[in-house]
């Protein structure tokens, strides 16, 4: 593990800084879509002005060698990363940190602290990387528990075992993405699972919020890369049988994919591989209508050809992003293989964007996929992580909304769903606001779109304006058809739409799983369903 320090309050480490021209660039954005004339800036939290509650509980003897009360580690431990997370701790609002965060070196470790914690009463959230945009890595505030632990599980980082025949590895949760395919590269296999948070999330993490990665087709949630897993709960240990597929009844493993931590502890899965690709091919294709965009996405969809990515951006998400100047939307597509030549299927795609009004912007490099307006959309995206802590310090709003939709209710969902974006920051802030749209993934039956608005608030209020934002977007996705997530998860924050979403049925199923794995209701409590009454 890297002995460098994550901030307690935002994204990255200590020692990265975003430059400069960076924020004066982003500076420069903000003023020419939101108004803004100039900046009060607040600084970021320090550790020395932050004051902690006493912890509630302590390890006993036999744990304390894996835990701690340290004031870094409780803090750093207390909110995930997203806009409202940052803004409370700029607020310097650390008032329900874990009281512990325990560090588990082997899952043996993982079971003696749920065994303590459910003779204890204390509640237990599952930490990966804290990458989480909805709430789900916060402590649980129920005082019926005498106290709350962080479980960090970045010490279980290996990749234990490789199958290369097979293309599958056996690899512990708690390790990072970069580490994953460092361990990966000997071997010529990759996993490929590139999500904008990969620099910070764990395979647990992924599995457990149900994620997705790079494939905007085929392989895009981590469902399709779980060949089978093991997990600790304080009622043991569940492993499940490794297969490529089984007709066996219902899949087990379907119940802790996706559970964020409300069943188990996700210690280990073997996960599909592929080789790595040594073809690849991208362009950006211009169109002046983003609905004519949208259905050449659709015909690619159910055209077989099934590219890597596929992601429509439209055209002030372009333009703020330095990919376009405002008077097209683009369309980043590339196909990759690691066994043939991939020309003949982008070719087919291009044709396909032509028929309905695509301008193909081919790049003439040997790393195309890089070059262009799709490098430079995607270096801004990479990025945009680093950003959000400077726009929280300028009061400025920016927060995400990603759903999935069938393709015949996709062009009156955007349109309904984008005006009450801008009215929702309008009423609350009081000031214009932006809104924009890009396809993460696509689905033959359906686009995943990822909608981001930028707002201009009043800093002493940030925290109550992005929740009254964030209940009428999230309302009104309900409203017009849209799923509350595609690949966020639902945390906490998702809780009251998601209500709303799953059938009551299901809800006492789950429930009774629970109670089986779960006796004491310990783990992350109040995710999915609440402790019973």
């Amino acid at each position: 593990m890297s002995d460098r320090k994550l901030k307690f309050y935002a994204w990255g480490y200590e020692d990265e800084v975003v430059t400069k021209d960076e924020i004066a660039s982003m500076e420069k954005k903000w003023s020419k879509y939101l108004g803004i004339k100039d900046y009060k800036v607040t600084p970021p939290p320090t550790l020395d002005e932050i004051t902690v509650p006493a912890s509630r509980v302590n390890p006993p003897a036999s744990l304390a060698r894996i835990c701690t009360t340290e004031k870094y580690e409780r803090l750093a431990h207390t909110y995930g990363s997203s806009a409202h997370d940052y803004s409370r701790a700029f607020r310097r609002d650390f008032s329900n940190p874990p009281d512990v965060v325990a560090y588990p070196r082997n899952e043996r470790d993982v079971l003696d602290v749920l065994d303590w914690c459910s003779n204890d009463n204390i509640a237990v959230t599952p930490y990966g990387g804290g990458s989480s945009v909805v709430g789900g890595v916060e402590p649980s505030r129920d005082t019926r528990y005498a106290g709350t632990l962080s479980l960090d599980l970045r010490y279980l980082n290996q990749v234990l075992e490789i199958d290369k025949e097979s293309e599958c590895a056996r690899v512990q949760a708690g390790i990072f993405g970069p580490e994953l395919e460092r361990q990966l590269k000997p071997s010529g296999l990759t996993m490929r699972f590139f999500l904008q948070s990969f620099e910070f999330s764990t395979l647990g993490g992924w599995i457990a919020t149900r994620a997705a990665g790079h494939y905007a087709t085929i392989a895009t949630q981590i469902d399709d890369h779980v060949q089978s897993m093991r997990v600790a709960t304080p009622s043991g240990m569940y492993e499940s049988r490794r297969f490529p597929v089984s007709g066996a009844g219902p899949n087990p493993d379907r119940v802790f994919i996706g559970s964020e931590g409300a069943l188990g502890v996700i210690t280990e899965a073997w996960i599909r591989l592929r080789k790595r690709p040594t073809y690849r091919k991208s362009v950006t294709v211009k169109f002046a209508d983003f609905y004519k965009g949208a259905d050449a996405v659709r015909v690619i969809s159910q055209s077989g050809l099934y590219p890597a990515n596929c992601r429509l951006i439209d055209a002030f998400e372009a333009e703020f992003n330095g990919a376009g100047d405002g008077t097209h939307s683009i369309l980043v597509l590339g196909f990759e293989s690691a066994d043939h030549p991939v020309d003949h299927w982008l070719a087919r795609a291009i044709e396909i964007c032509g028929d309905y009004g695509g301008t193909a912007e081919v790049p003439d490099a040997p790393d195309s996929h890089k070059a262009g307006s799709a490098g430079q959309w995607r270096d801004t995206f990479i990025r945009a992580p680093y950003y959000r802590e400077h726009a929280i310090a300028r009061g400025v709003m920016r927060e995400t909304f990603e759903t999935c939709i069938t393709w015949d209710r996709f062009k009156d969902f955007h349109q309904n769903f984008t005006d009450a974006m801008r009215k929702a920051v309008q009423d609350v802030t009081g000031r214009p606001g932006t809104a924009s749209c890009r396809f993460t993934h696509i689905y033959p039956d359906g686009p995943a779109p990822y909608f981001t608005y930028h707002g201009y608030g009043d800093q002493d209020r940030l925290v109550e304006q992005f929740w009254d934002i964030k209940r009428a977007i999230s309302s009104a996705m309900v409203r017009f058809g849209g799923t509350i997530t595609h690949h966020h998860a639902l945390g906490r924050d998702h809780r009251e739409w998601y209500d709303r979403e799953r059938p009551d049925l299901f809800a006492k199923a789950f429930e009774a799983m629970k109670s089986e794995l779960d006796p004491r209701w310990i783990l992350n409590p109040g995710i999915h369903i609440d402790p019973p009454k």
